[in-house]
């Protein structure tokens, strides 16, 4: 009979899991990144115009 195994570390991960939960915490960043740059946009949108394209606009006007 084989000796009984060596019980598992507690934060032992699998390899592919790993992968899974890295890209999943990217793709989170990235969602919650885009969001924050979205509500920004939303309540001030004319900070996002540099100045200088803002006021070309107005003198051809």
């Amino acid at each position: 009979m084989d000796p009984p195994a060596a019980p598992a570390s507690r934060f032992e991960i699998d390899v592919d899991l790993g992968f899974v939960l890295f890209f999943f915490s990217l793709l989170c960043f990235f969602l919650l990144v885009t969001i924050v740059r979205c509500a920004q946009m939303v309540l001030d949108p004319y900070s996002a115009i540099s100045v200088h394209t803002y006021q070309e606009e107005n003198m051809e006007e």
